[in-house]
This record gives structure tokens, C-alpha cells and sequence, in this order.
């Protein structure tokens, strides 16, 4: 953030006349405002291949025009200006977050960086379409045929996102994140390494569980092979961290660019997307970027009242800040985007999951909302009890999209239908709720705040605009909220003390930090048979 957006938000006048209407507006049911024969054309934007309905928001035009005003007195088009043209957004770590310019054709206001990101571009694209084509072959001839990508958090959940819902290459994508070596072995069987290609993702060269990993790919392979050169031919690494790359023995024209300015959860438009790039072809990774291209534009140029990132941003103040909603449901009602409430989730809370603003004071207003969902329609039988008769205050975004791209008509007619009930439901309740006692089970309240998102056709460019969409919301919630979006200093307490519990774990002369933690230790470490030593990797 910068020093443009400077008072706490709920100093602002616009929020204060919010927190009026919020009062009037929790007195009345929201089927009472929906009334409108034009609502859903007031409130709803299409942006390229997206449509975003939010008329079952719990607003009216007075609230409308009060968040509108929330948003013109935080200034957001300037600070919308300021990240896209390079200003130091990220003050904690001094950086710009210039994500936007990896998917923008050359800019003349920043022609040093656009460059630079075309020619590494380039380079990653022509890798991925030699691979892709088989030209790039493993070290003993063979087309590669697995690939197994190697990252955690933002160096993994865009691209396994994009590839499960893109992929159309014959060739097998397997992901590796978690540092448990189940998933290690479960990734690893069943792999030739003669046709498979490993993929490391890491900003630094040095995150614990994307490098434990790693090695333990590179162990695997190397005892099945014998023969460390072949590393060259098997091993592609995206880092800015070049000496460590070259350490690991990744080749250099194996080894891609992550810039200090991308965030992790902001950075599958660059060469870590080489993995999507490999799914889906070059032509299609620059379909991708121009549905985020898309979003960015309309994001730079549209007025606020019109902005749709910012009026999604917008609604989760209004239902988190003000209508006391604490958590966001993402419901996906395309089996291809069954990960994408996991990216959402990273995303937003890791990114708006802070309790000061960007000046070191303390946030005295919510930030984000506690992210979560599933794959529908499978949720309508897991959780969605609990939103229509539980007692908890929630919020959610439905998306579908229109061209299922199969020949089964009658499957998607009932899963379109499912999406809209579903939606219909948390507005309207039981609308003439039962005053029989024998009844008083079957009541729903509704009165719940939804948002559909309708995609054309779940194709490259749609994917981009879809996530460029949510980058931007989350963007405008922290110019908004005064909020330092693009810093995740919670992540790393964790990861130092981890080192140390790890070091007792295998020392009997180390101790914990903490009674209760020390207590766990010893449990393990005092077992006859301890699963542990200093040398186990």
C-alpha cells in the first residue's frame, strides 16, 4: 500500500453511513428487495466470457451507491494505478507486485520489465513446445510421457488448478506439495525415468518442502539411473536463485526467471506456469494471459459502479464487515474446477489474513473471511445442511459455466439446475415459513448472500479471466481495508520453528521451547523404536 489510503477505513465517511444502513438493512429479509422486475440487469456485469450476477446480494441502491462511495473515498482507481504501473505496493519488502505486467503486451510505461519478461517468456514456451512436441527427450532417447510438479502454496495450486482443468496433452501430470514421503512415494510410483520430467518450483531454492522433495526425487531417479548427467535431460527449475539451481545440477537452458516482484500466489503467469505451458500448448498459455489481460483492463479502466473485482471486494466488506458474515463459500459446479476453492483460499487469506494496516497500526475492523467449499454437487450432500438450516451467517459464490463441451445435454441441464436452486434457496428460505409445529424441521431461513459467476466455455482465455477476477477482488480488499496484501510474514514463524522441533526430534539433548510442545517431542523421541535419526533425510 502507500500513503495515499492513509486512515483506517472505519474513519471514513462512508463507512460510517454504511454502519447506518447496515442496521436498517439486518431488519429486513433480503426477498423483500428482489423484488425488482430489472434487478438482475442492475446487478449484473459481464466481463469477456463471465457473467457475475450479484442480484442476490443483500443490498439495495442505497447500499449500492454507499459502497461505491466506500470505494471512491479509499481512492481505489489511483491505487489501482499505482500497483499496475510499478509503485512500491509491497512496503514491508519494499516491491512493487507487478504480476499484472506478465500478462500485458509491451508497455511503454515500463519497457524494461516487459522486455525482460518477453524474453524469458519466449524461452519458457519454446521449452515447453519441445517437450510438448517431443523434441525435448529424456536422456535416453524417449519422448517424456509424466511430469511431476514440485512446489508448495502458490508455486503449486495455480498450476495444478489450470492443468486439471486444461490439460488435453496425453501427457500424465502428477503434483507433489506435502512433505509427508507418502505423498513423496504415491507421486513417485509407477514413474519411468526415462519419460519423466520433474519440475521444481521454488521463489528462493530454498523452501523446506518443495527442496525435501526434491532431493527425494532426484534420489529416486539417480539410483534408477546411475548417471547424474541425465539430470539435465529430466530436471527443470523455476527460481531466482540461480547458483542453487546450477547446485542441484538443473542445465541452464533448463533453469527459468521468478522475479522478486511476482508474489508466489500471484506468479503462474510466469515461466512456474512452464507446467501449464506443457499441458496446453503455447498457444493456449497466451489464451491464458489474455483472459487475464482482459480482467486487467477492465479492472484499470472501468468506473467503480461498473468495476466488477471491486464491486466482489466491496461485497465481502459489506456481508463481512458489516452484516457479520465470517466465512465465504466457493461452490464450483464444474468438476474441472474442483481445486479452485483451494487456490481461492491461498489466495485470500494468506494474502488479506492480517491484523495491522500497511502502516504498522492495528486493524480494528475483520479482514478476510474464512475461505472454504467444495466440488458441487457433491457438497449439496456433505455441507449444505448446515447453510440452509444451521445458525451461522455465511456468504458464497456459485460458478458454473454454459457450454458443458460434452454431448450429454440432459447431465448439464441438472447441474445448472442444482446451481440455481441451490442459490435460490439461500435467498428465499422456506418463503412462507411453516407456523404448523409439526413443520417447524422443514423451515429454511434463506436471507443469504450469493453470487453466480456463468463462464462461456471453460476454455484458456476463460480460466485467465476467472482467476485474474479473484486476484484483482483480493487486490482491492487490501487497498480498502489499508491492508499490505502481497506480504505473508505469518508463514515463516511456523517454517523457523519447525527447523528447531525437527532438530529435537532427533537429538535427545535438544529441548522444545515450550512445556506442551516438549511433551510431544519426548513422546516420540522416547519411543523404543524411534522413526528418527539425525542422518534420515
Amino acid at each position: 500500500m502507500t500513503d495515499k489510503t492513509a486512515s483506517r477505513p472505519e474513519e471514513t465517511a462512508s463507512w460510517k453511513k454504511l454502519t447506518a444502513l447496515a442496521e436498517i438493512a439486518t431488519q429486513t429479509h433480503n426477498r423483500e428487495r428482489v423484488g425488482e422486475t430489472d434487478r438482475f440487469e442492475k446487478y449484473s456485469i459481464r466481463v469477456g466470457s463471465l457473467l457475475v450476477d450479484f442480484s442476490k446480494q443483500r443490498i439495495d441502491r442505497s447500499i449500492f451507491e454507499g459502497l461505491v462511495g466506500l470505494a471512491e473515498e479509499s481512492r481505489v482507481l489511483d491505487l489501482i494505478s499505482a500497483q499496475m504501473t510499478g509503485e512500491i505496493v509491497n512496503v514491508t519488502e519494499h516491491r512493487p507486485a507487478l504480476h499484472t505486467a506478465l500478462r500485458t503486451p509491451a508497455d511503454a510505461k515500463l519497457p524494461q520489465v516487459t522486455q525482460d519478461i518477453e524474453r524469458e517468456q519466449d524461452r519458457m514456451l519454446q521449452y515447453a513446445e519441445a517437450v510438448r512436441g517431443g523434441e525435448r527427450k529424456g536422456f535416453t532417447g524417449r519422448r517424456i510421457t509424466h511430469i511431476v510438479h514440485i512446489g508448495v502454496g502458490g508455486s503449486h495450486l495455480g498450476c495444478e488448478l489450470a492443468c486439471r482443468a486444461l490439460n488435453r496433452s496425453g501427457i500424465e501430470i502428477r503434483f507433489l506439495a506435502n512433505i509427508d514421503r507418502a505423498a513423496t512415494n504415491h507421486a513417485l510410483t509407477g514413474l519411468d525415468p526415462e519419460t519423466t520430467l520433474f519440475v521444481i518450483v521454488s521463489k528462493t531454492f530454498t523452501t523446506l518442502e518443495t527442496l525435501t522433495n526434491a532431493h527425494a526425487a532426484r534420489t529416486w531417479f539417480l539410483e534408477r539411473t546411475c548417471d547424474k548427467t541425465a539430470i539435465a535431460s529430466h530436471f527443470v527449475a523455476v527460481s531466482n536463485n540461480a547458483a542453487e539451481m546450477t547446485k542441484f545440477g538443473i542445465a541452464s537452458v533448463s533453469q527459468f526467471k521468478l522475479w522478486d516482484w511476482v508474489g508466489g500466489r500471484f506468479s503462474l503467469w510466469s515461466s512456474v506456469g512452464i507446467t501449464i505451458a506443457i499441458a496446453i500448448g503455447a498457444p493456449e498459455f497466451r489464451k491464458f494471459l489474455s483472459g487475464g489481460a482482459i480482467m486487467d483492463e477492465h479492472f484499470r479502466e472501468a468506473p467503480i459502479a461498473e468495476n466488477i473485482p471491486v464491486i466482489l471486494a466491496l461485497l465481502t466488506i459489506w456481508n463481512s464487515n458489516f452484516l457479520g458474515s465470517q466465512s465465504h463459500a466457493v461452490l464450483s459446479y464444474d468438476s474441472r474446477l474442483r481445486t479452485f476453492v483451494e487456490f481461492v483460499q491461498q489466495l485470500e487469506m494468506e494474502s488479506n489474513g492480517k491484523a495491522v494496516h500497511a502502516d504498522g497500526s492495528t486493524c480494528n475492523v475483520h479482514t478476510s473471511p474464512i475461505i472454504w467449499g467444495g466440488e458441487e454437487t457433491q457438497g449439496q450432500h456433505a455441507f449444505h445442511q448446515l447453510l440452509h438450516q444451521g445458525t451461522r451467517t455465511f456468504s458464497a459464490d456459485f460458478i458454473a459455466t454454459v457450454d458443458p463441451e460434452h454431448n450429454h445435454p440432459d447431465h448439464h441441464r441438472w447441474l445448472l439446475a442444482n446451481c440455481f436452486s441451490q442459490s435460490q434457496v439461500m435467498l428465499y428460505g422456506t418463503a412462507n415459513q411453516a407456523r404448523d409445529s409439526t413443520k417447524v424441521h422443514e423451515v429454511v431461513s434463506g436471507d443469504h448472500a450469493t453470487t453466480t459467476i456463468l463462464v462461456d466455455k471453460l476454455n484458456a482465455q476463460a480460466l485467465g479471466s476467472l482467476i485474474a477476477l479473484y486476484e484483482h477482488k483480493v487486490a482491492c480488499l487490501g487497498m480498502i481495508w489499508r491492508i499490505n496484501s502481497f506480504d505473508q510474514w505469518g508463514v515463516e514463524l511456523g517454517k523457523r520453528l519447525a527447523r528447531e522441533i525437527y532438530r529435537a526430534l532427533g537429538s535427545p539433548d535438544s529441548e522444545s521451547s515450550d512445556g506442551p510442545t516438549e511433551g510431544l517431542v519426548r513422546t516420540i523421541r522416547d519411543r523404543t523404536t524411534s522413526p528418527f535419526n539425525d542422518g534420515d533425510d
